[in-house]
């Protein structure tokens, strides 16, 4: 699997505040990304760095962007206690004139290799190409809907390529009008066994960049994900690491818990045990029922899985430690 790997240095103090403690948030607006305008002459790129913890890296990343020009909106840094790496995401303005895309790729280039970084990545939204993503989705709808509306609200940076399922829609359903409607393919592998349906996904899903499974319901596994080589976005309908598996619902129900949620996550060979990304919760109490879970449980899902893809889009999860994430 490849999570998103990006670090960079220590950052100086600023104004008694060390910088584990430092949250960019509290003092610039965190929607830069969406509510940017760029002017005829300015365009917004979106820098993240991943690297050895050292002095310096966070001056040199102010050099990099401030020595062509361009002015630094919000940087974000989280140097792990006890743990010698860096992680930064910053958002910049520059003058794509003054900043051509391919030097600014070799500028990066010099800084990854100066601090032996592990990952640096940069985009330009404007310029550079939306990520291409392939939607698997079994019979239930609501996630998949929301994101194909997500989608033609322009919410997300990404061109859908396909919807790919294990259940066959009728031609006058709500999505197969959808999808007709906006000329993306919709493939049904329901009757083909678990390797011959991975092997046709794989054969599909070949030029995406990463995947989303919104309510799929089969089990990836372990060889599919190698031979993908990218990232797996999954939703689950319940708040991991409890209620794994299948009727998460109906597991929290029985539990009588006070609080239900949903997870989504990176899929890893182990079921339901992936890096999470994004959680959310609701309150319920007992007198809700199993279908008020349910009902209530499915919306969570809706938001999470689109916060998760939003998120991941836009460069704010990293990977940290074996099994955790850093969401900037």
């Amino acid at each position: 699997m490849t999570l998103f790997q990006r670090v960079s240095s220590r950052f100086p103090r600023i104004v008694g505040f060390p910088i584990s403690a430092f949250d960019s948030s509290k003092f610039f607006n965190k929607s830069l990304y969406s509510s940017f305008s760029s002017t005829p002459n300015t365009a917004h790129g979106i820098h993240v760095f991943q690297c050895p913890d050292g002095v310096g890296i966070v001056a040199k990343l102010s050099e990099c962007i401030s020595s062509r020009g361009g002015n630094i909106l919000s940087v974000d840094v989280f140097v792990p206690e006890n743990k010698n790496v860096f992680y930064s995401r910053s958002e910049f303005v520059f003058d794509p004139n003054r900043w051509p895309r391919p030097e600014m790729d070799a500028d990066f280039l010099k800084l990854s290799k100066l601090f032996n970084a592990m990952k640096s990545v940069v985009r330009v939204p404007a310029f550079d190409h939306k990520y291409k993503i392939a939607i698997l989705a079994s019979k239930q709808d609501h996630c998949l809907v929301d994101l194909l509306h997500g989608w033609q609200s322009g919410r997300f940076p990404v061109d859908i390529t396909r919807v790919i399922s294990n259940h066959d829609r009728g031609p006058n359903t709500h999505v197969i009008r959808f999808l007709e409607r906006h000329g993306i393919p919709y493939h049904y592998l329901g009757t083909k066994t678990g390797t011959e349906r991975e092997s046709d996904v794989l054969e599909l899903v070949r030029n995406t960049d990463f995947l989303v499974l919104a309510r799929y319901m089969q089990i990836v596994s372990g060889d599919f994900l190698d031979s993908y080589g990218k990232d797996v976005i999954n939703i689950h309908h319940g708040l991991l690491p409890s209620f794994k598996g299948g009727y998460p619902s109906k597991q929290a129900f029985d539990a009588g818990v006070k609080l239900i949620g949903a997870t989504s996550h990176f899929v890893t060979e182990e079921l339901d045990a992936g890096p999470i990304i994004e959680q959310m919760v609701e309150r319920v109490s007992h007198r809700d029922n199993l279908q008020s879970f349910v009902q209530k449980s499915e919306n969570l899902e809706k938001q999470c899985l689109a916060n998760a893809i939003k998120s991941y889009c836009e460069l704010r999860v990293l990977p940290y430690e074996d099994n955790k994430t850093v969401v900037f």
